[in-house]
């Protein structure tokens, strides 16, 4: 909350003619679209401030250079990786590719944030996003301010939607750094056993973040819904991450491969047919409409839940 909103919510407190006013339920004046800009960068701008935002994103930071580390140290430096071929696409197919040109170190960190690192940091986000306001008691205030359910409802899930795609680039950043620091770099062999321009390459590493973003959209749905049903910010954190960690099992098991299409996550790892040449939509395009279909169910979860919620804090 900003200190514009805390002082517009302060000179609204309950007892005011102010608040009496802007009850829920009551009707609302229309206001410029620009303040809901003004109300998105404020929360944008207050995520990215937080202490915690700064560790999450520092671990995430932190995983390419372990792993560029790692191999470097194993290899030696040398060119031990073979130049892959029309079978790679996941972590460990791009880790062979590390030594040879470090630019693939920027797949091999993606591949190895997705699964965990990177979704349990939008889980904690997404589940304190509603619910961690209601925590601290400023959630009633941001009503009053007053912001409207549905509008602050769709402004906590565009920064969540910012995060996501903030954490993909910079593990992107973070990995392409310290793969040109440790290895040599240049003209990318793509999965398909062509060669693009290492400036093309770019524009495919700068794609694939965005398609790892666009992937976590589901799962931040998911924890803005779960954020509604508890004032609890670490209930609700630990929850939304407790669901990850069980669907990523469910994935797992051969068993219940009828269920995997359904999964929020089962199509995450599809943004190595980005690395092809041409690029293959099949996977990607399935994993869009997972995505969506994700955030049209939850989303509306969550608009039901929020809107006829009693606030009390």
């Amino acid at each position: 909350m900003s200190r514009a909103e805390k002082s517009q919510a302060e000179r609204a407190r309950p007892g005011d003619p102010q608040a009496e006013r802007a009850r829920p339920g009551d009707p609302q004046p229309i206001r410029h679209p620009l303040w809901t800009l003004g109300l998105l960068r404020s929360e944008i701008t207050t995520l990215l401030r937080r202490h915690r935002t700064y560790a999450l994103l520092a671990v995430l930071a932190a995983v390419p250079v372990l792993i560029g580390i790692a191999v470097r140290i194993e290899t030696g430096g040398g060119g031990g990786g073979g130049e892959g071929g029309p079978d790679g696409g996941a972590g460990p197919a791009f880790l062979a590719q590390v030594t040879n040109n470090g630019f693939f170190l920027v797949f091999a960190a993606l591949a190895a944030t997705l699964p965990v690192f990177l979704p349990m940091a939008v889980g904690v986000v997404a589940g304190d996003a509603i619910a961690g306001e209601a925590n601290s008691g400023t959630l009633r205030y941001l009503l009053v301010a007053p912001a409207g359910r549905t509008r602050l409802l769709l402004v906590k899930y565009a920064s969540v939607l910012v995060f996501c795609l903030v954490a993909a680039l910079v593990v992107a950043v973070s990995a392409l750094a310290v793969g040109a620091l440790l290895f040599p770099v240049g003209d990318v062999t793509t999965i398909s056993g062509t060669r693009i321009g290492f400036g093309e390459g770019l524009v495919r590493a700068a794609l694939t973040a965005l398609v790892v973003a666009v992937s976590l959209a589901g799962f931040a749905a998911i924890g803005l819904f779960v954020s509604t049903l508890t004032g609890s910010g670490i209930g609700a954190m630990a929850a939304t991450v407790g669901l990850l960690i069980t669907v990523q099992i469910l994935d797992s098991i051969p068993q219940l491969s009828g269920v995997h299409p359904y999964l929020f996550a089962h199509y995450w790892m599809s943004f190595a047919d980005v690395l092809r040449e041409p690029v293959y939509w099949d996977d990607l395009s399935k994993n869009f409409q997972l995505q969506g279909l994700y955030v049209a169910v939850f989303g509306s979860a969550a608009w039901a839940r929020f809107t006829a919620k009693d606030i009390t804090a």
